[in-house]
C-alpha cells in the first residue's frame, strides 16, 4: 500500500507564456552542485546553502519539495538565468545546510526562509516557487509576508484533504505504513550515527539509493556523502511525520492571495496501480479540489496540466515551468501586485 505520505518521501485554464530566450536545459547537474554554493548563516551556528545565478530586475525563489535539495532545479535555474536572479537553497538538514532544531514542520522551514531572505540580503518582493510540499512553504510564506511576494509558481501540488475520506481499513493500512517507515528511518539513523551506513548490507542496503541518471558522478558522490550524515536522518524523518498533517487538511476555502499572479503547473492525474477505485477516486477528488481551491484563492490565478510529465515536472519538463515563471515575471512587470 502506499499512503500519501509515503509518496511525498519518493516523491484549467490554459497558459501561454512568452519564448523563453534561453538555452536548452542542461541535461546533467553542472558539477558545481558538488560543493556548496554561498552558506548564509541565519542563527548563530547554522548556516543555509544558497545557489543565486542571472541578473535582472526581480528575483525568482526556488522551493524545493520532500526529501530534495537545490539540485532539484538545475533545469529550471538555468532557463531562467538570462532574465531574473534566480536563487535555489538547500532547507536545513539537505545538501550543505546544517541541520535544524526539530520538528522541521512547516513553522520551521517558513521561519528558515524568512531568515535566509533577510540575511542574503534578497530582493523583495520575490517570485515564489514551490515544488511539492515546496508549495506548502511558499504558500505559508506567502501568507506571512504579503508585502515581500510579487507571485507564486505552485508545482504539482500534493492532494490534501484526502485523509478524512478514505476507508477505515485504508487508513489503518496507511497507519502501519507510517509505522514500518519510521522504523527503517530509525534503523538508517542508528546506522548513520555508528558511522557504518556506508557498509550497509541487507535492509541497511535500502537506506541509500542509486543516484538518479541526472545527476553527474561529482554530485551523486556528494548526495551520498550528506545521507550518510545523522543529520539528514533526523530531518527527513521529522519532516515526513510533519507531512501527516499537513497534507491531512484540505486547503481552506477562505485562503487567499487577491490579486498576486499565482499559477498551479500541474502533472497529468497518475495512474494508480493496485489501489481500490474507491480510494482512486477520493484521492484524485482530493487532487482536483486542492488545484482549483488554489486557482481560485487568487484573482489572477490559473492552471496549466503539462502532458507526459511526471510528479517532478521541474525535471521532466523544465520549460513549462520555466514558462509559468516568466508569465508571472511579466505579469509582475505590468503593474500586478499583491494585495
Amino acid at each position: 500500500m502506499k499512503s500519501i505520505a509515503c509518496a511525498v518521501l519518493f516523491s484549467a485554464n490554459v497558459l501561454s507564456a512568452p519564448a523563453l530566450a534561453a538555452p536548452d536545459a542542461p541535461q546533467q547537474t553542472p558539477d558545481t552542485y558538488a560543493v556548496a554554493g554561498e552558506r548564509i548563516t541565519i542563527a548563530p551556528g547554522r548556516a543555509l546553502n544558497l545557489r543565486c545565478s542571472g541578473e535582472g530586475p526581480q528575483t525568482v525563489l526556488l522551493e524545493a519539495g520532500g526529501n530534495a535539495d537545490s539540485a532539484t532545479w538545475f533545469r529550471v535555474q538555468a532557463l531562467l538565468a538570462p532574465q531574473a536572479r534566480v536563487c535555489a537553497y538547500d532547507r536545513a538538514g539537505y545538501g550543505f545546510s546544517d541541520e535544524g532544531p526539530l520538528p522541521r514542520d512547516l513553522d520551521a522551514d517558513v521561519a528558515d526562509l524568512s531568515a535566509l531572505v533577510a540575511a542574503a540580503g534578497l530582493r523583495t518582493p520575490l517570485v515564489l516557487v514551490g515544488h511539492s510540499l515546496g508549495s506548502n512553504i511558499v504558500r505559508a510564506y506567502a501568507q506571512q509576508h504579503p508585502q515581500d511576494v510579487a507571485g507564486l509558481v505552485l508545482v504539482d501540488p500534493p492532494e490534501q484533504g484526502a485523509e478524512a475520506q478514505l476507508p477505515p481499513d485504508w487508513k489503518q493500512q496507511g497507519e502501519a505504513g507510517r509505522v514500518q517507515r519510521n522504523a527503517f528511518l530509525d534503523t538508517c539513523l542508528a546506522a548513520a550515527e555508528a558511522g557504518t551506513l556506508d557498509r550497509g548490507e541487507g535492509p541497511l542496503g535500502a537506506c541509500l539509493r542509486a543516484a538518479p541518471p541526472w545527476q553527474s558522478a561529482p554530485v551523486a558522490t556528494a548526495t551520498r556523502a550528506y545521507k550518510l550524515e545523522a543529520a539528514y536522518w533526523r530531518t527527513l524523518r521529522s519532516e515526513l511525520d510533519a507531512n501527516t498533517a499537513i497534507f491531512a487538511a484540505p486547503v481552506p476555502e477562505t485562503e487567499s492571495y487577491g490579486d498576486l499572479p499565482l499559477v498551479v503547473v500541474a502533472a497529468p492525474a497518475a495512474d494508480m496501480p493496485g489501489v481500490p477505485d474507491e480510494v482512486a477516486n477520493v484521492l484524485r477528488a482530493a487532487r482536483e479540489q486542492t488545484h482549483a481551491r488554489l486557482v481560485a484563492a487568487s484573482r489572477n490565478g490559473r492552471r496549466v496540466e503539462v502532458p507526459d510529465s511526471s510528479h517532478d515536472v521541474q525535471l521532466d519538463a523544465p520549460e513549462a515551468v520555466a514558462a509559468a515563471v516568466a508569465t508571472v515575471l511579466g505579469g509582475t512587470e505590468s503593474g500586478s501586485r499583491p494585495r
